[in-house]
């Protein structure tokens, strides 16, 4: 039968293209739940399955109740006089978001001396002290003199049994696997490359210039692609109505190592001649899901601006970019020992925990957009 189809495949004319009909492979699990994923993605890209989703988001927030209209002019005359002072206000919440902004760039400095040693320290440059190595967590204060020289005692066994590693293996890995937004953009053959990944820095931009934050991912030399450095770079605005909308994305682009691209695959379909009956296979490459694809961001999504040049679900692709971006350089970096060994994992679930109960003075309780104001 091979040998057949090779000899088909050799017959066909390329100009009988045109009367061929692809024959489906079955499926595997893995290729079914591939599909799977490629179907949501597919849906969420399309506009009509967006704009009905917004549709129903914008029901959450009412509508006129026709009330307004129905007021005398002289009363009409009074409320714009406070649309006058929201626009003011806005213009102060503008100027507040600009002064934030310098504060961030003001602490990350003094951050970054910290985050460097601990950067150093997951690569194995700098071996810490016994001192600094030191740590009391709350339950060793219940522990009794001879129990605390037992545990000590069986990790000296552990660890003599185990060879030295070099700082702290998977550090980054390890971080990304514990936290659920991270992880589900996560691919089985993502992990070999994150492994090497050494590093994560959040750079503001400089005072005067344009509101933007960038993130570096450092890696070290490796088999996938020649970069040390993967940079993303989100641009904000401060005017009055849109602060902190991200306008534009700015992405390094990856020099893949030839055969190494895990956002591309390699797929098999069969097609069959419709007047011969003949079959053959061709070999096509499309896009796989991977967590590199956060370097490759969808085309027409690049640059938005307050001209509406883009759809609707361009700016939704673009405003759930920028969430992951801004919870990497929010949470993850400043935090990442703490989700690496998963405690900043339950003070989240404790923070949502705590918000739901929240209650306001008509009784109501606190949650959404609340959270952050009361928990942090």
């Amino acid at each position: 039968v091979s040998a057949t189809n090779s000899k088909d495949q050799a017959e066909m004319d390329p100009a009988d293209m045109e009367d061929v009909e692809e024959v489906e492979e079955e499926e595997t699990v893995e290729n079914s739940k591939s599909k799977a994923r490629q179907l949501t993605e597919q849906l969420m890209q399309n506009p009509q399955i967006l704009a009905a989703l917004q549709e129903g988001l914008d029901g959450l927030n009412g509508s006129p109740s026709g009330y307004i209209e129905s007021l005398p002019k002289v009363v009409k005359r009074r409320i714009n006089a406070l649309k006058n002072l929201q626009v003011k206000c806005a213009h102060i919440e503008a100027k507040f978001y600009e002064e934030v902004h310098e504060l961030e760039r003001k602490y990350a400095a003094l951050y970054q001396p910290l985050f460097d040693k601990r950067s150093d320290i997951v690569k194995a440059v700098y071996e810490p002290t016994d001192e600094e190595c030191e740590w009391k967590a709350d339950e060793e204060e219940e522990l009794t003199d001879e129990m605390k020289e037992k545990a000590k005692l069986d990790e000296e066994k552990k660890d003599e049994e185990k060879e030295d590693p070099k700082g702290i293996p998977e550090f980054w890995l390890t971080v990304f696997k514990n936290v659920d937004l991270l992880s589900d953009m996560l691919q089985e053959h993502d992990e070999p490359i994150l492994k090497h990944l050494q590093d994560i820095k959040v750079k503001f931009s400089d005072p005067g210039q344009p509101m933007s934050f960038g993130l570096e991912f450092h890696f070290e030399p490796n088999d996938f692609f020649t970069n040390t450095v993967l940079t993303k770079t989100y641009k904000m605005r401060s005017e009055p109505d849109e602060m902190n909308e991200c306008t534009e994305s700015k992405i390094s682009t990856i020099e893949w190592t030839k055969g190494k691209n895990v956002t591309l695959k390699t797929i098999k379909k069969k097609q069959k001649h419709k007047g011969r009956g003949t079959v053959r296979t061709i070999t096509k490459t499309v896009p796989n899901d991977s967590f590199f694809n956060f370097f490759t961001p969808p085309e027409g999504t690049l640059m938005l601006t307050t001209i509406p040049l883009f759809d609707e679900d361009s700016e939704a692709v673009l405003a759930a970019d920028f969430e992951i971006g801004h919870f990497i350089r929010e949470r993850i970096v400043p935090r990442a020992v703490l989700y690496f060994t998963g405690e900043a994992i339950e003070d989240d679930d404790d923070d949502v925990s705590a918000s739901s109960n929240v209650k306001f003075s008509n009784g109501s309780r606190g949650g959404g957009a609340w959270q952050g104001f009361f928990l942090k």
